[in-house]
């Protein structure tokens, strides 16, 4: 199977989990994993592990050390939004505040929330799954 038949294949168990969403948010994830797979393959970090981490839709590089976990979700208790999740112990979520203030809701240092409501912030959110998935590159 190639990375391409990969990115179109959905792992069963994040389909199990992301049929109960919303559908403005399963738009929102599918563009969303688009972006992760498109990164991956322009960053040439290898393969792409694809799971669920915490009950959420996870993305890392198969390859130790080379990047963190890009994670996703969605809740019923905020309908409105998907967030995305970094490594709190990381610097990606003030980096990404630095350089896009107003593409996403922020808080702390761990979520960065998209509005359901606006388009997905492509060139944000394409730039914060490459400084995710190579954070331990020295040249992201």
């Amino acid at each position: 199977m190639t990375e391409t038949d990969a990115m179109l294949t959905l792992p069963d168990d994040i389909n199990v989990r992301i049929i109960r969403w919303s559908a403005c948010a399963q738009a929102h994830f599918t563009a969303l994993r688009k972006i992760v797979h498109n990164v991956a393959l322009r960053a040439e970090i290898g393969t792409l592990t694809e799971t669920l981490k915490w009950g959420q839709p996870s993305w890392l590089p198969a390859t130790p050390r080379v990047g963190s976990t890009l994670r996703c979700d969605w809740h019923e208790t905020a309908p409105d939004r998907l967030s995305l999740y970094v490594h709190c112990q990381t610097t990606l979520a003030e980096t990404m505040r630095t350089l896009y203030p107003d593409a996403f809701i922020y808080e702390g240092n761990r979520a960065l929330h998209i509005a359901l409501d606006h388009p997905l912030p492509e060139a944000a959110t394409d730039h914060c799954a490459l400084l995710t998935l190579t954070y331990h590159r020295k040249s992201a």
